[in-house]
């Protein structure tokens, strides 16, 4: 099975989600409850400093926190710096403030529940001063004041809007609130407040500690002690969530979201995909029928991004194989021609060899033999002498005239011997041909018959054109037989030309078809084609008979073949007709 683009990158996308899905899911539950704890305290931290820094700043003015909050009473917001201060901590960060002042005044700062937090400050600081003494007396709880009745604190006490004024109210919180034998706050509490607290920070000033509310059943962070300025006490109170279980509802809203994103991602990822690998799909099957040399499939996208320049270089390469292939065939097509033409010429060259070496091997032998029979007085009589002479001049001759023929046809065949075309009438030339072959003509008995009009001019060579029509005349007399007659055919025909420039209209081109027929046997059909090559000869024994060398018709094929015409033969009821074709026009 073939996995596609398409496939491996929606996979791809759905664990990285999934990858992604379960770490947030993990850091959300080892680390975020960490995280917010930390960033809670540094909140604290931060509240604190800013207070300390507007309390060290009051108490270089040579002022209380007191006084300056009753200055700023009844003035704008934006007029009470140490008003916004406190206003600022509570509405952005939600932190509870109370202070005690040196002068043991209570400011209520951005409390709503100032009573229950001035009294959980003294308390704070009584078990601190409890702690710090290992159980001795210290004078009163907090401040100094006398704890009982609160007169203390009702005398030092301020009221405004925003900051409220508390009097010592442990009775009505669950803090038992009582005097010590030296009128110290004890603590016999309903609950302790400190008991399960957890501190998470500590200096020599304040602590910031996590404890829990049993009455809003809400977890706190609180930070408490001492202001720098050497005598201002503080609580400061924010609350804070069930961090764990919070962490258990984000990591369950978490994945569900997640679920559906990484439902609704794939299947965009797979869709914007399937468009995106569409192109590349293209290629890969124009690519599978170009690995089977079929170059007509081609990439017809206009993307003008990486796939579309990818999709034109293949058409460009598609186009380039196919003119190379091409070319290769082409070569390899002429390279097979060459080697059968390069066969050919080896078998002609050594079939030539053997020819020509069979032709020679007879006249050398008999000129050879006579010549010995001359050098040891075999013919002592000068009848005897005279022949075997004879014998040797006429076996000379024939070697003569077949070397002759093949120096000629080798001219013919090779281009060497230029056709030198003039004008001249076929008739007187083939009536001049037949008067010189009169005695020739009467020694065979044979009966000529020329059918030819009074004059029929063409354009060829006259020597080698009158050179084949006397190989014809002599063919014709070395196979006559039967009623021994000899015709020969001078006749004009029309056969199509070219068109003649612009002009569409094929003119009729005349020829002149000479054609020499002679009574006798039939040459065997499947010799037909075969006579016109060097040394063929249909019956060697009468060949041999009148000298012949099987050359004489090869020299006329390429006499006319350099004329750019034709010649044939063909067998006739009582003979063997051959001819020939010129040109009657220039």
């Amino acid at each position: 099975m073939k996995h596609s683009i398409r496939t491996r990158f929606t996979l791809i996308f759905i664990g990285i989600m999934a990858f992604i899905l379960f770490a947030m899911y993990g850091v959300n539950k080892y680390f975020l409850e960490d995280y917010y704890m930390s960033n809670k305290v540094e909140v604290l931290k931060g509240a604190y400093i800013t207070i300390d820094r507007l309390l060290l700043a009051i108490q270089r003015e040579g002022k209380s926190i007191t006084d300056v909050i009753a200055e700023e009473f009844g003035k704008n917001i934006e007029d009470s710096r140490t008003v916004a201060s406190f206003r600022e901590l509570n509405d952005k960060s939600n932190i509870n403030i109370v202070l005690i002042d040196s002068e043991g005044n209570e400011v209520i700062a951005a409390s709503r529940e100032g009573d229950f937090m001035a009294d959980k400050l003294r308390y704070y600081l009584s078990r601190s001063k409890d702690e710090g003494s290992n159980g001795e007396s210290n004078g009163t709880a907090g401040n100094g004041n006398e704890a009982g009745d609160g007169s203390g604190i009702e005398d030092n006490s301020i009221r405004f809007p925003f900051f409220y004024h508390l009097k010592n109210s442990f009775n009505n919180i669950g803090f038992s609130s009582g005097t010590a034998e030296n009128g110290r706050l004890l603590s016999d509490p309903v609950f302790d407040p400190l008991e399960n607290a957890e501190i998470i920070y500590q200096n020599d000033f304040y602590r910031i500690q996590r404890t829990f509310d049993r009455r809003s059943n809400t977890v706190y962070l609180e930070s408490w002690g001492y202001f720098t300025d050497g005598g201002t006490e503080f609580l400061m109170s924010m609350p804070v969530s069930l961090i764990h279980d919070s962490v258990g509802i984000t990591n369950k809203f978490l994945l569900i979201v997640g679920i559906i994103v990484l439902i609704l991602g794939s299947a965009i990822v797979y869709i914007t995909t399937g468009i995106i690998t569409r192109p590349i799909n293209r290629l890969a099957k124009i690519s599978e029928r170009m690995t089977a040399l079929d170059f007509e499939t081609k990439y017809e996208g206009n993307a003008k991004d990486e796939i579309g320049i990818l999709g034109h270089s293949m058409n460009t390469m598609s186009d380039r194989l196919e003119k190379t292939i091409a070319e290769l065939k082409t070569a390899n097509n002429k390279l097979l021609q060459d080697i059968d033409e390069k066969n050919k010429i080896d078998a002609m060259r050594k079939d030539f060899i053997a020819n020509v070496s069979h032709e020679l091997k007879t006249p050398i032998a008999l000129i050879q033999g006579y010549a010995e029979g001359l050098t040891e007085g075999m013919a002592e009589d000068a009848e005897s002498r005279d022949y075997y002479c004879n014998v040797i001049v006429d076996e000379a001759v024939k070697m003569n005239t077949m070397v002759k023929q093949l120096t000629s046809l080798n001219n013919l065949e090779f281009g060497d011997d230029k056709t030198e075309f003039v004008r001249f009438d076929i008739v007187e030339l083939i009536k001049s041909l037949l008067e010189n072959q009169k005695l020739v003509i009467k020694k065979k008995e044979a009966k000529i018959e020329l059918i030819a009009p009074e004059h029929a001019y063409v354009w060829a060579d006259e020597f080698k054109i009158e050179e084949v029509i006397t190989n014809y005349f002599t063919n014709a007399l070395n196979h006559l037989d039967g009623e021994r007659e000899i015709i020969i055919s001078v006749r004009e025909e029309k056969k199509p030309g070219e068109a003649d420039g612009d002009d569409e209209v094929l003119h009729e081109k005349r020829i002149i078809r000479v054609s020499v027929f002679n009574t006798g046997e039939n040459i065997p059909e499947e010799d037909l084609d075969k006579i016109w090559e060097k040394f063929y000869k249909v019956d060697k024994a009468r060949t041999r008979a009148y000298g012949g060398s099987g050359i004489g018709l090869s020299i006329v094929k390429a006499i006319i073949e350099s004329h750019n015409q034709t010649c044939s033969v063909k067998n006739k009821k009582n003979g063997v007709e051959f001819d020939f074709t010129l040109d009657a026009d220039k």
